[in-house]
Parts: C-alpha cells; sequence; structure tokens
C-alpha cells in the first residue's frame, strides 16, 4: 500500500510518519497492516510539486493534512485549505486516481469565520469528488488537538501552557472557566492507521477519533502547575486517570534540556545510604537503599506499612520473623536473581549485605510515603 501523506511535517503529519515508518520497520507490530505492506510518501510545501504529481499516480490512500492555521492574511486560509486540496484532487483525477482520501478538518468548519469558511470549502470540496468519482473520503472534523511536537504559541492552548509553564514563562488565562474537548495525537493516528484498513469511526458524514476528553481551561493549567513542582518532591501524577497521563507526557516534551535531570536527597551514614526516588499520593513510594559490606539495616516491624525489597546488585540475606513467635524466616538474595520478598505488616525484618567487599544495592517500594509523624515503625531485632 502507498500511503501520501500530505503536510508531513505539520504537527500530525509529523506524528503519523513516524508511527508509519515504526511499522514499515517492523519495530510496531500492535495494528492490522504490516511493514511489508506499506511505502510511505511524505509531502510538504518545500516539496517540488513534480513529486505531489508523481505520488498521486502511485497513492493507494491519501491523508491530506497540509492547512493554514495561522496566516499574516486572512485570504490565505482559502488558498491552504481549500486551494491545495482542489489541487491534490485535481492531480488525482489526472491519473483515475480514485484511492481513499483523508482530509483534517475542523469543528470550527461550523463557525462563520475566514478559517472556519475555508475549512468547510475543504470539506464540500472533497463531498464533491466522491461523487463525481466514486472514491471514499474521510472528513475528520478534529476538536482541540493536543501532545508532543505541536508547535506553541501558534494556534493551540496546550501547546502554548506546556511550553511557557516548563520553560518558566508566564501564560495568560482569560477565562479559566472555558471548557474545552481535546483529543490526543497517539489516538489520532491510531485512528488514522485504522481508516487505513477501513475500520474508521464515523457519525454521520464525518469521521471521528473515538476518544474525546472534555476539561476546562483552569483545570488543565491547575494540573500543569502541579506537574512543575514535582520533581521538588519527587512526585508523579495520578497516571490512572488518561488525560493526566497524557497530559503529563506532553509537558514533559516541552522540557528545556537542563530540566531533563533534577537531584535527589540521599540520607547517607555509616552503613550506606536511603534514597527516596518517587512518592505518590495514592500508590506509596519507591526508593533504593545502598548496604556497604557487612552492614545489617532494618531491625523493625510494621503495623500497616508493607513493602517489597528487590536486590538489583550484590548478595544479601533477608529475614523475617513474626511478631511474639522464634521462628526465622529467611531469603538469601542476589542481583543476578533478581526476585520480590514481601515485607509483611506484623513481621521484624532486616537485610544484611553478605559481602565484604561489594555494595547491596534494594529497590524497595513501600505501600505509604514516610510520614515522620506517624512512621509506624518499631525496632526489634529479628
Amino acid at each position: 500500500m502507498n500511503i501520501l501523506v500530505t503536510g508531513a511535517k505539520g504537527f500530525v503529519g509529523k506524528n503519523l510518519v513516524s508511527q508509519l515508518r515504526n511499522i514499515q520497520l517492523g519495530k510496531a507490530k500492535n495494528y492490522s497492516i504490516s511493514g511489508e505492506e506499506i511505502e510511505v510518501f511524505e509531502y510538504d510545501v518545500d516539496n517540488d510539486p513534480a513529486e505531489l504529481d508523481a505520488y498521486c499516480k502511485k497513492a493507494d490512500f491519501v491523508f491530506n493534512l497540509a492547512g493554514v492555521n495561522r496566516p499574516k492574511d486572512p485570504v490565505e486560509f482559502m488558498k491552504g485549505n481549500f486551494g491545495f486540496a482542489s489541487t491534490l484532487l485535481d492531480t488525482l483525477r489526472k491519473y483515475n486516481n480514485t484511492c481513499p482520501v483523508m482530509i483534517s478538518s475542523s469543528i470550527q468548519a461550523e463557525w462563520d469565520n475566514p478559517y472556519g469558511e475555508s475549512k468547510r470549502a475543504g470539506e464540500n470540496l472533497l463531498f464533491a469528488y466522491a461523487k463525481e468519482t466514486g472514491a471514499k473520503v474521510l472528513v475528520y472534523r478534529f476538536p482541540n488537538l493536543f501532545g508532543k511536537w505541536c508547535r506553541p504559541n501558534y494556534n493551540s492552548a496546550v501547546a502554548t501552557f506546556c511550553n511557557n509553564i516548563a520553560n518558566d514563562l508566564p501564560i495568560q488565562v482569560n477565562d479559566p472557566s472555558v471548557v474545552m474537548k481535546l483529543v490526543y495525537i497517539d489516538d489520532v493516528v491510531d485512528e488514522l492507521i485504522a481508516a487505513l484498513s477501513g475500520q474508521e469511526h464515523r457519525e454521520g458524514d464525518f469521521c471521528v477519533v473515538p476518544t474525546v476528553h472534555t476539561i476546562t481551561l483552569g483545570e488543565i493549567v491547575d494540573l500543569l502547575y502541579a506537574f512543575k513542582e514535582m520533581p521538588k518532591n519527587e512526585e508523579v501524577p495520578n497516571l490512572g486517570d488518561a488525560f493526566t497521563k497524557k497530559l503529563y507526557s506532553t509537558y514533559l516534551s516541552y522540557l528545556p534540556k537542563e530540566k531533563f535531570c533534577y537531584p535527589l536527597k540521599m540520607n547517607v551514614d555509616d552503613r550506606g545510604s536511603f534514597t527516596e526516588i518517587i512518592r505518590t499520593s495514592d500508590r506509596g513510594q519507591f526508593s533504593v537503599n545502598i548496604s556497604k559490606p557487612g552492614i545489617t539495616k532494618g531491625q523493625h516491624w510494621h503495623h500497616t506499612k508493607n513493602e517489597k525489597f528487590v536486590v538489583v546488585s550484590g548478595h544479601g540475606l533477608i529475614q523475617l520473623r513474626k511478631i511474639g513467635t522464634d521462628e526465622v524466616i529467611r531469603f538469601e538474595v542476589s542481583g543476578e536473581k533478581m526476585e520480590v520478598i514481601e515485607m509483611i505488616p506484623g513481621y521484624t525484618h532486616n537485610i544484611i549485605n553478605l559481602s565484604e567487599t561489594e555494595d547491596l544495592v534494594t529497590f524497595i517500594w513501600c505501600n505509604e510515603c514516610f510520614d515522620p509523624n506517624r512512621p509506624d515503625t518499631y525496632w526489634e531485632e529479628v
């Protein structure tokens, strides 16, 4: 299948092409098409028009993502959004190519402004082309899109807010109560790739991305400012919420390179160190413990707190004893055979570095973040 993507260097185009390339190279295998079946033709404003001619002759499917969003002259809306679509369809006609054609439109096509009128004109042009030629057409009226590689300070509030907050720049929110309908770029790409196999989602004459998130502008801004503060407390957001997960990934894509790394507080003593890495409000915390050769750590128990120990380097011994009993349960552990050892509530426990030369490195998940006012930790030797 020869796939033509116009506007290949734009936000949607770049994301779509990158995933089509992943399919082509056998890296993405979760789709109904295989890499052996596809060839991708990329076309954008800096291509030679002769290339469009050659691509239209061979294309088996066309994604027309080319368009104008913020021209200096409103006249450019019609030229970019209607004019190019007309050129594209005329070129397909030239070769009697009636392959399916997708066009990227907007919910603003319902509005009476220069942008909306140009998008509506492009839609009508495509519907007329379908009646004339019998070609299958797919008109997507996208709501607001967000995700990595979206140009900030252009036509996406989410991209602008992500970029500015990540880079310590001011933002302006005129009305935080404004409700936005948002679609994530990966959901767009999955929908478009499904359309290649005739599995697009439709509502009447139009095609749609089935997953739409509804949220106020103020809620988006609050989330973004919360993301910005999280490295200071080793926190991560609630990724069980689909929109939060997608917005967090989007926000991270706008971080300047100097913020790719941030320090952690290492609690160091003669025995080694203990460092919290990630804290969550509802999933506990994740830490790393380093024990020097011959050192024993722990020797305490908890009422409710529970932990999972995974030794990733070194050679050690973990011991547990139920409070009020004499039986000691022992687990010899090593980074060469990683396994989870449960620290059970009501059992005092320790971890001993059996090596005389190497540090013992243990990853620890705890079901709650440490609270110095209520540590739920009671010293008792195993």
